[in-house]
């Protein structure tokens, strides 16, 4: 979502995130689930949080 969202290609983040397009299609489309690593490097290219990557929303702590 956040890739289509900056109108940027598979390719174009495969290559930032040092992976290959097949790989992030598939975690894209929930054939396979990135590793903790992934994610962090994901949130720090997006500049989102990890919480983001996984559940669309940020964090929020329950009263």
């Amino acid at each position: 979502m956040i890739r289509k969202q900056r109108k940027m290609s598979q390719q174009q983040v495969a290559m930032a995130l040092f992976i290959s397009r097949e790989a992030l299609c598939n975690y894209e489309n929930g054939a396979r689930e990135p590793s903790f690593a992934l994610l962090n490097r994901m949130s720090e290219y997006f500049n989102v949080s990890i919480d983001y990557l996984i559940n669309g929303k940020e964090f929020e702590s329950r009263p």
